[in-house]
């Protein structure tokens, strides 16, 4: 699956900024898994762009991190149990 290129979901496309030392962002990878939801990957370790990316958006080097597209809108958001309920309400899981 490639790393940057946004998923659409009807007007919304996402992306899920994380490591993979970061048992919540463990936690919301097995979460998108087990329920079948693709959603591009951006590795904050080892991609300096997608580091950059969400530290100059949010201020923050925070992971998991849930960057939802809307159009132009682009809203940012951070805790695990938030980003595994809004995608789940997002796609009737």
């Amino acid at each position: 699956m490639p790393e940057n290129k946004p998923v659409n979901h009807v007007d919304e496309s996402y992306q899920l900024f994380k490591t993979d030392l970061c048992g919540f962002c463990y936690r919301v990878r097995a979460f998108l898994e087990q329920h079948g939801i693709d959603i591009p990957l951006r590795d904050v370790n080892r991609d300096a762009a997608a580091f950059r990316e969400l530290l100059e958006s949010t201020r923050r080097t925070t992971v998991p991190c849930l960057r939802i597209q809307r159009g132009d809108d682009v809203e940012w958001m951070f805790e695990s149990m938030d980003i595994m309920q809004y995608l789940g309400e997002r796609h009737g899981v």
